[in-house]
């Protein structure tokens, strides 16, 4: 992508973990511009609003699976469907560990699938991996 920042969508309503992920990214070397939705469908909108206004997009999104009005997989699924947003990398950041969810995700093209962590500094470390994974690879 040639623009400079790197743009992030979070979608996750739990408001400790957004809390968590802000500051995350908040403290990382590296500069985001991180965008937060509560919801499945909020988060298609934004993807939506986001394409139509800027042909760059977004460098990353980072997904919970349990939302409200549409779940994870739905957000996903649809974002593969969408030629403009299929070749978005969707980081699935979930307190999920069921085996169906892990493989449905991965089905649906998620470039990877973690776990949520339980304390909030390993949570912090495993998003700012995160980050930095996907900056540097961008």
């Amino acid at each position: 992508m040639s623009h400079q920042s790197f743009e992030v969508l979070l979608v996750e309503d739990n408001p400790g973990d957004v809390h968590l992920a802000l500051e995350a990214f908040k403290s990382s070397a590296l500069p985001a511009n991180v965008h937060v939705v509560g919801d499945g469908e909020a988060a298609l909108r934004f993807l939506e609003e986001r394409l139509e206004v800027q042909a760059e997009g977004l460098d990353l999104v980072v997904l919970d699976l349990n939302l409200p009005r549409m779940n994870g997989h739905e957000v996903l699924a649809s974002m593969r469907q969408e030629k403009r947003s299929e070749g978005i990398p969707v980081v699935v950041l979930t307190s999920s560990d069921r085996e169906s969810d892990i493989q449905e995700s991965y089905g649906l093209r998620a470039n990877c699938v973690v776990t949520k962590p339980v304390d909030g500094k390993d949570y912090m470390k495993l998003v700012r991996a995160i980050h930095r994974h996907f900056a540097l690879v961008r």
